[in-house]
C-alpha cells in the first residue's frame, strides 16, 4: 500500500465528511437547533471526554459497553468519551443548574463515538441533536418533546413522517402484577422480541392471552389503544396505559395528520427509559430518525423512584441527512486577481460565495471552471461559465 493510501485509511465506522456534506450538515443542525430554541429551549454544551465514573453512572450506564476510555494524564483518573449526550444533558440539569426554575427546558447538538456500530449504523462517530425536558411529569410533557422532534424533522424537509410509541416498562408491570416468576417473565420477554406469536403462547398462563391480544393489537395508534382499554390490566399497569392513552389524544389533538403507530410490547433500544418512548420512522429511509422517551435524570438505571423526571428526544444526523433533500451548492463566482474588495463584498452581500484569484490567470472562465464556480467576473459583471 502506497503512503498517500496508508495515511487515507481510517478505522471502521469512521470517515472524512468533505466539503458540501459537511455544510449541509452544519446548516441542518443548527436549523434543528433554532427551532428547539423558538420552543424555550436553551443551549448547552457539554465536554467530549469527562471523568468514567461520572460520565457512565445513573443513565449513563446503559452505555457502558459502548465508550471508549483513556487515562487522564493530568489526574492519573480514568476517561470516558461519551457514547450518548443524554447522560451529559441530565448531569448538568441535576448539578450545575440544579436549582434552575423547572420546568427546565435544554438542547444540544455534538459528536459522539461508540465503540462499535450496528447493522443498520455502522457510524461510530456522528452528530447528535436533542433536547430534554426536565422536571415535569404530565403527559403534556410527552407531547411537547414528540411534537418539537416532528416540527423540527419536517422543517428540514423530512417527508412521510411517523412516530412510534412504546411503554417499555407495561410487559415487565403486567409480568409482576400476574405473580409471573422471572423466569417465565424473561421467555415471554425473549418472544415478544422475536413478536413470536407461538412462543408467548408456549409459555401458557393468564398472561400469555393477555400478552398475545397486546402484540397483535400493536400498528396504528387508535387501534392499538382501543385494545389496550378493552383488557384488563393488573393494577401496576395502569399508570402506563393512562399516559400512553392521554398522549395520543394530545398528539391526535396538536396534529391529527401526523402519522402515529404504538407497539405495546416493544422495550429493546429502551434499556434506560421509565415510561412512554418513542422512534421517529421516514418512509423510505433505513434506521431510525431519533428517538427518546422518559428516564430519570440522576437515577441509577432502570430506577423508577430516585432521580428527577424527564423525557427527551435525540435525533441522528447521519440517519436524518439521508431523508431530506439535498440541497443546491452555493452560488460561486470566481474573481480575477486584483478585483477591487469592495466589488467582492458587493457580491458577497447579494448571496454570491466569492472565490478570489491569487495571481493573473489568462483564461478566467477556464480558471472559475476548474475552481468549480459555475460564475465568474468579466468587466463589472457576472457571467455564467459555460
Amino acid at each position: 500500500m502506497s503512503n498517500s493510501s496508508s495515511s487515507a485509511l481510517l478505522p471502521a465506522g469512521l470517515h472524512d465528511v468533505l466539503p458540501l456534506e459537511a455544510a449541509h450538515e452544519a446548516a441542518a443542525v443548527e436549523r434543528l437547533m433554532a427551532e428547539c430554541a423558538g420552543h424555550g429551549y436553551e443551549r448547552v454544551k457539554p465536554p467530549l471526554v469527562e471523568f468514567e465514573d461520572s460520565l457512565l453512572t445513573g443513565s449513563g450506564a446503559a452505555m457502558a459497553s459502548q465508550t471508549f476510555r483513556l487515562m487522564d494524564p493530568v489526574s492519573q483518573r480514568m476517561m470516558a468519551v461519551r457514547a450518548d449526550i443524554t447522560p451529559q444533558i441530565a448531569r448538568i440539569a441535576t448539578t450545575r443548574l440544579g436549582k434552575a426554575p423547572r420546568p427546565l427546558r435544554l438542547c444540544y447538538a455534538g459528536e459522539v463515538l461508540r465503540v462499535k456500530g450496528s447493522q443498520l449504523r455502522p457510524e461510530r462517530q456522528f452528530t447528535q441533536v436533542g433536547v430534554e425536558l426536565i422536571g415535569p411529569l404530565q403527559p403534556e410533557a410527552d407531547a411537547e418533546v414528540v411534537l418539537l422532534a416532528a416540527r423540527a424533522l419536517e422543517g428540514l424537509g423530512v417527508r412521510h413522517l411517523s412516530v412510534d410509541l412504546c411503554v417499555p416498562t407495561m410487559i415487565p408491570l403486567i409480568c409482576r402484577g400476574l405473580g409471573l416468576p422471572e423466569d417465565e417473565t424473561g421467555r415471554l420477554r425473549a418472544a415478544l422480541d422475536r413478536k413470536d406469536a407461538a412462543g408467548v403462547a408456549a409459555v401458557g398462563g393468564p398472561a400469555a392471552e393477555l400478552l398475545e391480544k397486546l402484540m397483535d393489537a400493536s400498528g396504528a395508534a387508535d387501534r392499538a389503544i382501543a385494545v389496550l382499554t378493552s383488557v384488563d390490566l393488573p393494577e401496576a399497569a395502569e399508570k402506563d396505559r393512562r399516559r400512553l392513552t392521554e398522549v395520543v389524544r394530545l398528539l391526535h389533538a396538536a396534529r391529527p395528520d401526523l402519522t402515529v403507530t404504538v407497539d405495546l410490547v416493544e422495550h429493546r433500544g429502551f434499556e434506560y427509559q421509565t415510561g412512554l418512548s418513542f422512534t421517529l420512522f421516514a418512509r423510505g429511509v433505513g434506521g431510525e430518525l431519533g428517538g427518546g422517551g422518559r428516564y430519570r435524570a440522576g437515577s441509577k438505571p432502570g430506577a423508577e423512584t430516585d432521580g428527577e423526571p424527564a423525557t427527551g428526544f435525540t435525533l441522528y444526523m447521519d440517519t436524518v441527512l439521508r431523508a431530506v433533500p439535498t440541497p443546491a451548492g452555493p452560488r460561486r463566482v470566481f474573481l480575477p486577481h486584483g478585483t477591487p474588495a469592495a466589488e467582492a463584498d458587493r457580491l458577497r452581500a447579494d448571496g454570491w460565495v466569492t472565490v478570489a484569484g491569487l495571481e493573473p490567470a489568462a483564461d478566467a472562465a477556464a480558471e472559475a471552471k476548474r475552481l468549480h464556480c459555475g460564475h465568474h467576473l468579466a468587466g463589472g459583471a457576472v457571467m455564467a461559465v459555460g
